[in-house]
């Protein structure tokens, strides 16, 4: 567990070291791989989500991103539900919302949107995410953006809940 709090802190390190300008002052698209770990009811059912995002962002303050999103994930039922014949389920997440940098490489973000269910009938959902997670600069236009969020999709009076991390690559345009 030490070397876990170690190495997470001094990659923090690092972030501060590589970049001394604010990460939220520029205009950017990241795409990278996505991760849900379902809980609650939903993880009763489903193991393991992974797919992948594009995000936007647009700069509108020193410290504020008004942000975009879209991306695909596939979802593995556990097994014993497998084998009553369970499938993998796909989402297709649209969203929108802001993403503010504190402490340079450092932010937190909200974002509302749809889920959609692409099995037949599935339907679409409300989806909201609030993330925390960090931008780190590798050159001059570039950086790896590396977040957390809790990610629910609302449908029906029931709520499918996730822990999603996000591991992207971002480009300044």
């Amino acid at each position: 567990m030490k070397k876990v709090l170690l190495s997470l802190l001094m990659v923090a390190g690092l972030g501060f070291a590589a970049s001394a300008q604010t990460e939220g002052a520029v205009n950017k698209i990241s795409v990278g791989p996505e991760f849900a770990l379902p809980i609650g009811d939903f993880g009763d059912v489903y193991n393991l989500g992974f797919g992948g995002s594009v995000q936007g962002e647009l700069n509108v303050a020193k410290s504020l991103n008004l942000t975009g999103s879209a991306g695909y994930i596939s979802i593995a039922p556990k097994k014993a539900w497998k084998d009553l014949g369970a499938t993998n389920s796909g989402v297709i997440p649209l969203k929108a919302g802001a993403k503010y940098y504190f402490g340079g490489n450092f932010y937190g973000a909200g974002e509302l949107g749809a889920a959609i269910f692409t099995e037949n009938n599935g339907g679409t959902a409300f989806s909201y995410a609030p993330t925390l997670g960090a931008s780190f600069s590798v050159a001059d236009k570039s950086s790896i953006d590396l977040g957390i969020r809790y990610e629910g999709w609302s449908k029906n009076s029931t709520t499918l809940s996730f822990i999603g991390i996000r591991a992207a690559f971002a480009f300044g345009l």
